[in-house]
């Protein structure tokens, strides 16, 4: 692997500016993570606060018993025990991990505490946050698979029809390993295939649910680099979180109105605000009868937001006080509930996330805390030794086909291959066909006024006659060029896919059967900078 770096544009203004650290966005922020200080400012800050961190370790440690460890985890967790930070960052639980942008964020943690470590000479551990509470099972259960010449869209076959968190989503054992056999009917065999299904068929079996599964495979990949993880609905972290959502219940409208109040600053200073926050969120879901309800406060009720029921503030804190589970945090809570928890060195957020978390400035400031340095995560792109020779044949650079994709340049080459002369001998012939069957109309209709629609179907028919043959045109220059256009599309498909970055379609599975259980370690190990630039690994 080698490793380069691109200046890539931000995707919005405001993205563009926190990257630079510019004003007005560093006022939406409390720590300016350019600043040559920040970890060792943050670090001070932190040792000022308290943290039940044995709770929190045995806590984790109790998550992670079943899952893949290693020295690295153990020795994580005696850190934190003590005296450690964590670099932190979360993401729901796709299946087989989802796209590539969830490794790239677990590389980023596990590289900014590796590096803090060292800078700092402080133990920093790295901690994913599996936002297992998260109920969108659209978004988590599927994967792309390149099929011919397109990413196709693979689901997974079994239905949820209620809000249930992720957590709670079960598979069957059969269906996920049939699944698994179809997809890797797509990726093709490799040396590599036997071994990675029969991990993957293990993980199967020893898991119930897709949080779990996603769990069990992150661990696989990452152990050995002292990746610590938590499902953000395991039980035993509820009883953890109890006391902080009383305090959220009680002070539910004063978070509101905190954020409601950063909201209109951001739109004051020209920037589109994330989150929809309305005046009566109470910010807080509730579980009942199996699906996810997000609260809203009126007066001193609250209710199921698009539901029926209602509770007391008096009957919620009973059921908090009896099962802490049944309660969950919204986009507004988590953050607060992520730092009342762990002592976080960093956030380690993706581009939307940076631009809600600016939205939480003033309640952080509402419940007396500061918010975390928020760290722009890895932007990777990983570059294949074919597609990178595709692009030299085809004289495409790098920077415009991660910016632009390749339409451009390929509109360019199908315009190289028209050819003039027969559009205009065909165009003069259409159009000479056209005057005369107007003077044939003219005569016929003076016979006979029926004849009108005869002539304009006859004109039609010989007209599609030109259609059928320029599209015979198109298609025999296709054929005969449809080396290069493949190569377009190939080149297309792997680093511009759907329109957009690599990362927000491919899924990690397709690079470990095609170059092994090794891929995984040597992309981390790789001496990535945080400086904002969009990383190239070529293989």
């Amino acid at each position: 692997m080698e490793l380069e770096s691109l200046n890539i544009p931000a995707i919005n203004r405001f993205a563009s500016q926190y990257l630079k650290q510019e004003e007005p966005v560093t006022s939406y922020f409390h720590y300016n993570v350019n600043s040559p200080a920040v970890y060792s400012e943050r670090l001070k800050d932190l040792g000022s606060r308290q943290f039940h961190r044995m709770e929190l370790a045995e806590c984790i440690a109790s998550y992670m018993k079943s899952l893949p460890t290693s020295a690295k985890v153990e020795e994580s967790l005696v850190k934190l025990r003590n005296n450690a930070v964590t670099v932190i960052a979360g993401q729901q639980a796709g299946l087989l991990t989802g796209p590539l942008y969830t490794i790239h964020k677990i590389i980023s943690v596990i590289q900014l505490a590796r590096q803090q470590e060292e800078e700092l000479n402080h133990p920093v551990v790295p901690v994913f946050w599996i936002a297992g509470e998260d109920h969108d099972y659209q978004e988590v259960n599927h994967i792309y698979i390149e099929k011919g010449s397109k990413l196709e869209k693979v689901g997974y076959p079994e239905r949820v029809v209620e809000k249930k968190m992720t957590s709670h989503i079960t598979y069957s054992k059969p269906v996920m390993k049939k699944w698994l056999d179809d997809i890797f009917l797509l990726l093709g065999e490799t040396e590599h295939t036997k071994q990675l299904k029969e991990d993957l068929t293990i993980m199967v079996d020893e898991e119930e649910d897709i949080v779990r599964f996603f769990a069990h495979f992150v661990m696989s990949l990452f152990k050995d680099f002292g990746l610590l993880v938590i499902d953000s609905a395991y039980p035993l972290l509820r009883k953890l979180e109890s006391t902080h959502f009383h305090y959220l219940l009680k002070n539910s409208q004063s978070i509101t109105n905190a954020v409601l109040e950063q909201q209109e600053m951001i739109r004051g200073n020209g920037f589109s605000t994330q989150l929809d926050v309305s005046p009566s969120a109470a910010n807080l879901f509730i579980q009942y009868q199996n699906e996810r309800a997000l609260l809203e406060r009126e007066g001193n009720t609250f209710v199921e937001k698009n539901g029926s029921k209602s509770y007391s503030e008096v009957e919620l804190l009973s059921i908090l006080e009896e099962s802490p589970e049944s309660f969950s945090n919204n986009v507004v809570t988590r953050p607060l509930m992520q730092e009342w928890l762990f002592p976080t060195l960093a956030f380690v957020a993706g581009p939307g996330e940076i631009a809600y978390w600016g939205e939480l400035k003033k309640a952080f400031e509402f419940v007396d805390l500061k918010m975390p340095p928020v760290v722009p995560r890895l932007n990777i792109t990983i570059l294949e030794r074919e597609i990178d020779k595709r692009m030299t044949d085809l004289q495409l650079t790098l920077h415009g086909v991660i910016t632009e994709g390749v339409s451009t340049a390929r509109d360019a080459f199908w315009k190289s291959l028209e050819r003039p002369g027969l559009e205009l001998e065909m165009k003069q012939i259409k159009d000479e066909l056209q005057r005369k069957y107007e003077r044939i109309r003219e005569e016929a209709v003076s016979i006979d006024r029926g004849l009108h629609q005869i002539i304009d179907k006859n004109l039609e028919f010989h007209l599609n006659q030109f259609d059928y043959l320029r599209s015979k045109v198109d298609k025999a220059l296709k054929d005969k060029h449809s080396l290069t256009l493949h190569q377009f599309m190939k080149v297309e498909n792997s680093i511009r896919p759907n329109e957009g970055p690599q990362e927000r379609t491919w899924n990690i599975l397709y690079f470990l059967n095609k170059y092994g259980p090794e891929f995984v370690k040597d992309l981390t190990l790789q001496d990535f900078a945080f400086d904002g630039t969009h990383k190239v690994v070529y293989l």
